[in-house]
């Protein structure tokens, strides 16, 4: 299985690799390359269930499928673009998001689909309650895939409220079983109920650290609390919660306290180097939730990230040089001593013609910029170049068409033609995560001190000056509403190019009062030929002073990005609609309030 990764650092996630591919019926077909030579032996297409659920390795190698159906990874598609960090055309901007388009919920029961992994879920829960197995070996196993199941449905919550809770295996023939299949939606608060009692389940079955090497990435006690305190702070946000109820917030307080408390006991933390502990596998204080990828090229056993190649420059790599950051995400950085850069307060002056000048240090281990040094494909002296001289860029293949690249989780030790192949693992849920979470619903429940507190641990991590005040930036004395923003601001730049802050912008409605109306920009920076010519240029500047270049030959120029279009998000897209096949298949189902006379409340 492919998530699951040993402890062998010269052949990275080379341990356990297991596929299960569950057949409708009762036959069950394991293929398990690189397992013991004991199985090798076996004819793998002859196991039955009694087999399977009553082997140890092999029940195994059902949950690590499991894994592998469920595991998130490294960020991409609409998500990122439904932003102010990247651009990109897409109908939920431009307003003519229609029925359908949202695909998530599924409409079928194969096994790739959402109903199809729930299907697989719950038939290994069953299953496992009459297994000969031990009753510990069985509770550890069911713990993993209760949190997948938790895992699931929020992530089906998130974009639609509410929807059917399916907490066994249905039949699959004959009317009477069809009939039996068609299922109302559940309340959205049910189905957090559901959620909650699946982790808290997964919280008393997991251990707080696995003790084989070989189990690295397997789901922790930490890791599900950590999930809990992410799901109901989801419910207490605005978008589930218009009303501000207190309870929410005491409750997403709790879980948030029970995770921190957890990890910490284990020995999670925040790891204090920010810019490279992507790079760091083994003893990761930093991952609560870490997904394994692996750097083969070319077997069955192949599971590169995708995010590196695709993001770095396209003669960097074989790439294309996408998830280019706006001039808005650059602008968003603060200054090194946490002040924004249009603060008067602040001890630094933001200079817009030399923007790259005594920021935030997650700046520049975010952002790459035109003349930034940029430790990469094994040189540590490189110098990116993106500016242009007349209508042709410096860069030697396509160019930025923001001016910026995204550094963030790039590895810097890899050369150009094995960056295809780049194994660095997705954090899915960082100890950085776990300290805001708990932070905001402090702040909810109107511990306000405990919540300055996360977001200045946040920002010592990073290195922001502390200052005499000790507040390394923030304004003292912010009431309840200023410090929520804080938070909100916080994790915007600690969390950049992660896939968090669609979801951030989503519960705490903030498309239409804080993008709505607007266009992302880049910058195109230019040579001034006057002074300088290109060849000269070419020569010399990777050991010119890089504000000299700026203040003497470098022009800017703000250019949109949303030709087409100014943002425009709508209110009913909060909570999406269903697809209209999903309502054709089972009757009992409800469209969304918002879409095609929808009578559903998401928010019961």
């Amino acid at each position: 299985m492919k998530n699951i990764v040993n402890s062998n650092k010269n052949h990275r996630h080379s341990g356990l690799k297991c596929a299960v591919a569950i057949l409708l019926g009762y036959v069950i077909t394991v293929i398990l390359p690189g397992c013991s030579k004991v199985l090798d032996k076996t004819d793998l297409n002859a196991f039955n269930e009694n087999q399977v659920f009553n082997d140890s390795l092999l029940a195994r190698g059902y949950v690590d499928y499991i894994y592998d159906q469920n595991s998130p990874g490294w960020p991409s598609g609409d998500w990122l673009k439904v932003t102010d960090e990247i651009a990109g055309e897409t109908p939920y901007f431009d307003g003519s998001l229609q029925v359908g388009k949202v695909a998530d919920y599924g409409t079928s029961t194969d096994a790739n689909t959402v109903w199809g992994k729930f299907r697989t879920i719950n038939q290994f829960i069953e299953k496992m309650d009459k297994s000969t197995l031990s009753p510990a070996y069985k509770a550890r196993l069911v713990a993993q895939v209760k949190f997948f199941r938790a895992y699931r449905y929020f992530e089906l919550i998130k974009l639609y409220g509410g929807v059917p809770i399916l907490l066994n295996v249905q039949d699959g023939i004959g009317q009477a079983a069809k009939d039996a299949s068609e299922l109302p939606r559940n309340k959205t608060s049910e189905c957090v109920a559901q959620i909650v009692k699946d982790l808290d389940d997964a919280i008393a079955g997991l251990p707080g650290k696995w003790d084989d090497g070989d189990d690295w990435g397997r789901i922790t006690s930490g890791a599900a609390a950590a999930l809990k305190g992410r799901v109901l702070l989801y419910w207490a946000s605005p978008q589930f919660n218009p009303n501000d109820l207190q309870d929410r917030w005491k409750a997403a307080y709790d879980a948030n306290k029970q995770a921190m408390d957890l990890l910490t006991a284990n020995g999670y933390g925040l790891n204090p180097d920010f810019q490279n502990m992507w790079f760091k596998e083994v003893d990761n204080p930093e991952a609560v939730w870490s997904v394994g990828y692996n750097n083969q090229t070319a077997d069955q056993l192949k599971k590169n990230d995708g995010w590196d190649n695709s993001t770095r420059p396209a003669y960097l790599g074989t790439g294309g040089g996408s998830n280019q950051p706006v001039w808005q995400i650059v602008n968003a950085f603060p200054m090194k001593d946490g002040k924004k850069i249009d603060d008067p307060t602040g001890e630094f002056t933001y200079n817009p013609q030399l923007f790259y000048k005594n920021r935030d240090p997650r700046f520049d281990a975010t952002i790459a910029y035109n003349g930034c040094t940029w430790s990469i494909n094994g040189n540590e002296k490189y110098r990116l170049w993106t500016y242009f001289v007349g209508s042709k860029s410096a860069e030697p293949k396509s160019s930025s068409s923001t001016g910026f690249y995204c550094r963030k989780a790039i590895d810097p030790k890899v050369g150009i033609s094995d960056v295809q192949f780049v194994g660095t693992d997705w954090m899915e849920i960082r100890f950085a995560e776990v300290v805001l979470n708990l932070a905001e619903s402090a702040i909810g429940i109107n511990k306000l001190p405990e919540g300055y507190e996360g977001i200045e641990q946040i920002r010592e991590r990073a290195g922001i000056e502390a200052g005499s005040d000790g507040l390394y930036g923030l304004k003292s004395g912010m009431d309840r509403t200023e410090l929520f923003k804080a938070a909100l601001y916080e994790r915007q730049i600690e969390f950049a190019f992660e896939g968090k802050r669609y979801w951030d912008m989503r519960r705490w409605k903030l498309f239409e009062p804080t993008l709505n109306g607007t266009s992302r920009t880049g910058v195109k920076i230019s040579l001034n030929t006057s002074l300088i010519s290109g060849p000269d240029m070419e020569a010399q500047r990777d050991t010119m002073d890089l504000d000299e270049l700026y203040t003497k030959y470098f022009t800017f120029k703000n250019q949109d990005l949303d030709t087409k279009f100014l943002i425009n998000w709508q209110s009913n897209y909060y909570f999406f609609p269903l697809p209209q096949q999903a309502i054709d298949n089972d009757p009992l189902l409800l469209q969304t309030k918002g879409w095609n006379d929808g009578t559903f409340d998401p928010l019961q």
